[in-house]
């Protein structure tokens, strides 16, 4: 897969980057802290309306 590739999804991508066990242990904790957020913040609509009005 060619990262190069404008048209290669961020997902497809995602699946063939190497993470190391170090870095799979930091991203868990935060989505254990993300889950554990009982306020995790506006939805991007709802921001992107309050920020153009639209």
């Amino acid at each position: 897969m060619d990262i190069q590739n404008p048209s290669a999804s961020v997902n497809d991508l995602a699946n063939h980057v190497e993470v190391t066990r170090e870095q799979k242990v930091v991203l868990d904790q935060r989505l254990a802290a993300r889950a554990l957020d009982a306020h995790p913040g506006a939805d991007w609509k709802d921001v992107r309306r309050r920020i153009t009005g639209a």
